[in-house]
């Protein structure tokens, strides 16, 4: 059976585009690949600049609107969709996760960015006004440098695109910092990455606690102070997330995708889906696909 969920590298979607790095205007983009509004996956990172248009675009199953100057990130893996309305134009980039490794010598680093989180929450906010000259003219400079492609024209683009990273992350950390301590910063982050490794086999808040040198009730705390939920919803969430992505891949049956996310119980899963998304596995399979 041909997999439904298409999943897209790089090297299928050129404009400027070296293995690691695509550029370009947004509706230069979107006259090129009209497919890409139906849900999909990317092998790469991915970020988009609105400066016109309208209508609604989806990340991991979450619906956002389009507006001039909202801006989104995604991570490999996550999925995809737009719903666009009228003529839509802005920036989009790709870049392959080895993109920044071998400039800065740092596995991690761009862990640091609240929107790389994985967690589409996070992955999608309105530039405000102040910031939005600045973010443009950065954008324009990355257009303008990859269609002249100079001599070490590369790292200038990396050192562009990072210089829009840390001044959006700035905004958002800024209006954060007086409620919350770095330090929880860190375990919050720390948390959410050992989900990202775990979610299929550790599922108790107690798991994580131990492996983050704190008690369950600290690491319960943070959650809900931070996030607003306990730390067992954020764990079952990224389940839950997990069996959506799986469940839009006619390739695997329900009882594959169960065991995959170590439901021994077809049964079981079924019930814990149903619980929390009110629907059965199969019901949320056809009406997401034939949306």
């Amino acid at each position: 059976m041909k997999n439904i969920i298409p999943v897209y590298d790089i090297c299928k979607l050129s404009d400027f585009r070296q293995d690691d790095i695509l550029i370009s205007r947004f509706g230069i983009y979107l006259q090129k690949h009209k497919d890409l509004h139906f849900p999909h996956k990317h092998t790469f990172y991915h970020l988009v600049l609105f400066t016109q248009g309208g209508g609604t675009q989806a990340i991991d199953f979450r619906t956002f609107d389009v507006i001039p100057y909202h801006i989104y990130f995604m991570i490999p893996g996550q999925v995809h969709s737009w719903n666009f309305e009228g003529e839509v134009d802005g920036y989009v980039i790709h870049f392959s996760e080895d993109f920044f490794r071998s400039f800065l010598l740092a596995n991690d680093y761009l862990a640091q960015f609240p929107f790389f989180s994985g967690d589409s929450n996070d992955a999608a906010f309105n530039v405000s006004p102040e910031l939005q000259p600045k973010i443009r003219s950065l954008f324009e400079d990355i257009v303008a440098e990859s269609e002249a492609l100079d001599r070490m024209g590369i790292d200038l683009i990396r050192s562009l695109i990072l210089q829009v990273f840390i001044l959006l992350a700035r905004t958002i950390y800024d209006k954060e910092k007086t409620l919350h301590s770095t330090y929880n910063y860190t375990l919050l982050k720390n948390f959410r990455q050992l989900i990202e490794k775990n979610y299929a086999t550790l599922r108790l808040p107690k798991e994580y606690a131990q492996l983050l040198y704190i008690t369950p009730n600290h690491l319960n705390a943070i959650c809900n102070d931070m996030l607003g939920t306990s730390a067992g919803e954020v764990i079952r969430n990224r389940v839950l997330l997990e069996a959506k992505r799986l469940l839009i891949n006619l390739d695997l049956n329900i009882s594959e995708i169960g065991y995959r996310l170590n439901f021994n119980d077809n049964s079981y899963f079924a019930k814990f889906f149903k619980k929390y998304t009110g629907m059965l596995p199969e019901e949320f399979r056809k009406n997401t696909l034939k949306k």
